[in-house]
């Protein structure tokens, strides 16, 4: 290997540690920012680097000249990327992320199928059978992740009903795919590399089998859970990532699939922990669960409702409040408006604090992400399990848009779809006001009890606008 291949690869490592610290700052609300930093840095150089090499034609056996032909190919796919990217960075509203961040994902998995059935056609590699397998995992991998993040994107845009969907026995179909592959797979590494056409068929039937199952995995999944899918769907890209890697012999791309797919897997994992799911049933699309739950038609009476000035009044003589976003915050825009009110009652000396579910909004990390754009302290937004025992002693709770994350149906109702989720214990504190545009039911599709209780008041409307009523108020 020639110094300029020596070089490629080394910026490839300086590249991947930049990643790795990206990943460690973005754990932390104190050092998102520098690591995003990192994260652009390292993908600047990764993509400067990839150009170079493309342009010089670097491999390794050394470096081959070929001018500007790797360019005339590069530069145009980047500059319609380019355009595409910002145009729609400029468009897209944060209570759109979710949704944004899936259709990334079927990108990644439609970007591992192609790379996948061009490497098929390869014949000189090093070592065949590997790479038979190499193929075949990857456009499986790929496709999966494609139909998989197509159906996300549906339902977080409510293009189509967020309830899970359970075919006949859907379990068997997942299970009859998944054997199938593997059985697939052996007849792929099997076949001789002159018989094109079997080689083609089977690698075809198999990439329609995996787009079915990736359809049919999160259509299995009900709108209660999709959090928890969409960093499903970030493992799963990161591993179609690292599949197209292996199939490139690109290192770089290998390591940062590995670093998205292992660090996606782990967070779906502390989410399943949180909401208290089995985390092979997600991930299988609803594995083991033989048919949705309905919401029990039940009659909790009455809810009361109360104005803007009323609320002020109750925030204006409280010594302790506790805010508990969900996605209507998001959808409302409210967290500028929501920032200003914590800012006044902190200057009246109340301790105003905040209680993010793991799950509040459609993204992980979606309510911090909104509270840090409107500078909402950082050491006053505190987690699910961090706040829980503090409301018993809290005067005023306001659930601005939180409908299923402040649900006692999940301890309360063993039938209840969202049963055994933890929930945020809202209802303990001595009053709360409900932020909420009607009384209908959460993404879940299920009724909430909290807004029958008598210490529970309803504040109908678009929560900006209430919340600046209660400003003016105040």
């Amino acid at each position: 290997m020639d110094i300029a291949s020596t070089l490629v690869q080394g910026a490839y490592i300086v590249a991947g540690l930049l990643f790795i610290l990206a990943l460690s700052g973005l754990s932390k609300h104190d050092t998102a920012r520098m690591g995003n930093r990192y994260g652009i840095a390292g993908m600047a150089i990764a993509l400067v680097v990839t150009i170079l090499a493309a342009t010089i034609g670097v491999n390794d056996g050394g470096v081959v000249e070929t001018g500007l032909t790797g360019l005339t190919w590069i530069l145009p796919a980047m500059i319609i990327a380019a355009i595409i990217g910002v145009t729609v960075a400029r468009r897209v509203e944060m209570t759109q992320m979710p949704e944004l961040i899936a259709m990334l994902h079927s990108f990644v998995g439609l970007a591992a199928v192609l790379v996948g059935w061009n490497s098929s056609y390869e014949t000189e590699v090093a070592y065949p059978k590997v790479h038979d397998v190499e193929v075949f995992v990857g456009v499986f991998i790929g496709a999966v992740t494609l139909t998989g993040s197509i159906v996300a994107y549906l339902k977080l845009s409510a293009k189509i009903r967020s309830a899970p969907m359970m075919l006949p026995a859907h379990n068997m179909v997942n299970l009859g795919i998944i054997v199938a592959f593997i059985v697939m797979t052996v007849i792929y590494v099997a076949i001789p590399h002159d018989n094109d056409l079997a080689r083609q068929s089977l690698l075809g039937v198999m990439t329609l089998m995996a787009l079915f199952l990736g359809w049919h995995l999160v259509m299995s999944i009900g709108g209660g859970d999709m959090p928890v899918v969409v960093s499903m769907l970030n493992s799963y890209s990161g591993w179609a990532a690292a599949a197209a890697g292996f199939l490139l012999s690109n290192d770089l791309l290998i390591i940062t699939g590995a670093l998205v797919g292992s660090s996606g897997a782990f967070l779906s994992y502390i989410m399943c922990k949180a909401m208290n799911r089995s985390f092979i049933s997600v991930i299988a699309g609803g594995f083991g669960v033989e048919g949705g739950t309905a919401a029990a038609d039940t009659d909790y009476g009455e809810h009361r409702e109360i104005q803007a000035e009323g609320a002020a009044e109750l925030l204006d003589g409280a010594k302790d409040v506790i805010i508990t976003p969900g996605y209507g915050m998001a959808t409302a825009q409210a967290q500028h408006a929501v920032a200003e009110l914590t800012k006044v009652l902190r200057a009246k000396g109340v301790n105003v604090r905040f209680g993010i579910h793991p799950v509040a909004g459609r993204l992980p990390g979606h309510m911090n992400v909104l509270l840090a754009e409107a500078k909402v302290p950082y050491d006053i937004v505190l987690e699910m399990d961090e706040i829980n025992d503090d409301f018993p002693e809290t005067d005023v709770v306001l659930v601005i848009g939180a409908n299923d994350t402040v649900n006692p149906a999940a301890l309360d109702d063993p039938g209840s779809p969202i049963a055994g989720m933890p929930v945020l214990h809202v209802w303990e504190a001595k009053d709360v006001i409900v932020f909420k545009r009607s009384m209908a039911t959460g993404y879940a599709g299920v009724q909430n009890p909290l807004f029958f209780k008598e210490n529970t008041q309803m504040l109908f409307g678009d929560a900006k606008a209430r919340v600046e009523d209660i400003l003016k108020a105040l």
